[in-house]
């Protein structure tokens, strides 16, 4: 039995950040349950998600807040958001326009592994990266 003292906490105040403000988010199809992508979000990422309902994240690379498809067009619109039991991890389920990958499939998770070792894809391109984003030299 989960324990009710948790229940009466927000939301906000159960998630775990990490040492450096983050916490992983898993996203999925909220029709399918298909895993989509894998991101972080700080907290000023997450209260926007669920201010907003479109999926915001934060950038690591660049260091700076990500709305997902504010380039591509590629949105998601959140369904639900889950916490599992440590609350250091999070589950996004979203309606997804277009690919979440940004070089064009449907998921980020577009290969799989042969009983060879060798890979091969399992996904559907839904974009050209280049056009989208342009072309990286």
């Amino acid at each position: 039995m989960g324990d009710n003292q948790d229940l009466q906490k927000t939301f906000l105040e159960s998630v775990k950040f990490d040492d450096k403000g983050l916490v992983p988010a898993i996203v999925q199809d909220h029709e399918t349950g298909k895993v989509l992508m894998m991101a972080w979000m700080n907290r000023v990422s997450l209260e926007m998600t669920l201010e907003k309902k479109k999926a915001c994240y934060w950038s690591r690379s660049r260091k700076e807040l990500w709305l997902k498809g504010e380039s591509s067009g590629n949105m998601q619109t959140v369904h639900d958001i889950l916490i599992d039991c440590d609350g250091d991890t999070l589950i996004l389920k979203v309606s997804q326009i277009g690919g979440a990958c940004h070089v064009g499939y449907h998921s980020c998770f577009y290969r799989s592994v042969k009983d060879d070792g060798t890979m091969e894809i399992c996904d559907t391109l839904m974009f050209n990266p280049d056009e989208v984003y342009g072309k990286k030299s």
